[in-house]
């Protein structure tokens, strides 16, 4: 994935699109776990969001309804592949201190977990 820009979508179904395409990026390098793909995709997910954000969504057309589910899903599906691979590295660093729990917030960790898991 290239660190350049991503060009300025010039609708909101061309900008879902984008979404939807760097959600598949950051998708594959979830599974490759290559950190610098996944910071790329971060930078543009924001930079698309910022102009999503302006776009004109008063009459969302069908086209635009079935864009942004499938980009809700996709992201919800990445969220949940990062936080298993969050938790297979917390299971893997507390089996090898024997120490379970010692990289959770001593204050409410299990709260935090559940509340962000």
């Amino acid at each position: 994935m290239s660190q350049t820009a991503l060009p300025a979508p010039t609708t909101l179904a061309a900008g879902l699109r984008q979404m939807l395409a760097v959600l598949e990026q950051e998708r594959q390098a979830l599974a490759a776990l290559d950190i610098d793909a996944l910071t790329v995709s971060g930078h543009h997910k924001l930079s698309l969001c910022d102009s999503l954000e302006t776009a004109d969504s008063s009459g969302l057309d069908g086209e635009c309804r079935a864009l942004l589910q499938a980009a809700r899903q996709a992201n919800e599906v990445n969220r949940r592949v990062r936080n298993l691979i969050a938790a297979n590295v917390a299971a893997r660093l507390d089996s090898l201190t024997g120490a379970i729990g010692l990289y959770r917030s001593p204050i409410n960790g299990s709260r935090y977990a559940a509340a962000h898991a």
